[in-house]
């Protein structure tokens, strides 16, 4: 009887058994089957472990706060398109043009030139030729987009507040209260109950 297995070339190598290989043999499957499950009682516990990660993971991401934060994120990634749109085609040609026809985008200040030499008449000639240059017409650009969401923003928080202060209304004073003897609603003010004649405070 000889036993056979593969070395790290792929050829197979033949040997007779020996006490040896076969304590090697014994310890290797020893420490197999402690690593394993050895009762399907661990089975069920590790199944049960994975589903309750499963459990909790799915009341975290149906919570209310993450979903609304996820709307949030969808919405003011599509209203950051239309800001960047009204800025872009709506508010800054205007003032270009009465500027004297000026593209706020191609507002920039040449520090060093590229390959090509300067002057470059678009920004992004400059960037093309690997000019160093500062783009202040972009960052104006910018500074408007952010003032247009910062309002965006302060016209929807200042309508939430009213609503809340509209649905946080005062309580309702009470007007009656029950008898203690024959639990009959009867005025605040009453000192004797119309129903059963008693004394009341």
């Amino acid at each position: 009887m000889a036993l056979a297995w593969p070395d790290q070339a792929g050829q197979f190598i033949c040997a007779k058994p020996n006490i040896g290989m076969y304590k090697t043999f014994s310890v290797l499957f020893n420490r197999l089957c402690a690593e394993a499950p050895k009762t399907s009682a661990e089975l069920s516990l590790t199944y049960k472990g994975e589903l309750s990660m499963l459990k909790e993971f799915k009341e975290f991401a149906m919570r209310g706060n993450v979903v609304d934060m996820a709307v949030g994120i969808i919405i003011g990634g599509a209203f950051a398109t239309i800001v960047k749109s009204l800025v872009a085609d709506v508010i800054m040609p205007p003032v270009g043009l009465m500027l004297g026809g000026v593209d706020f985008t191609d507002l920039f200040i040449l520090l060093k030139e590229g390959s090509t030499a300067a002057p470059y008449a678009t920004l992004a000639a400059a960037q093309e030729a690997g000019a160093v240059v500062i783009s202040y017409g972009v960052f104006i650009n910018a500074v408007i987009s952010f003032l247009i969401v910062a309002f965006a923003v302060f016209l929807l928080i200042r309508s939430i507040n009213r609503l809340r202060r509209e649905e946080e209304a005062p309580p309702v004073e009470p007007t009656t209260k029950d008898c203690p003897f024959c639990f009959s609603t009867v005025s605040l003010k009453a000192t004797r109950c119309p129903h059963c004649t008693s004394e009341i405070a």
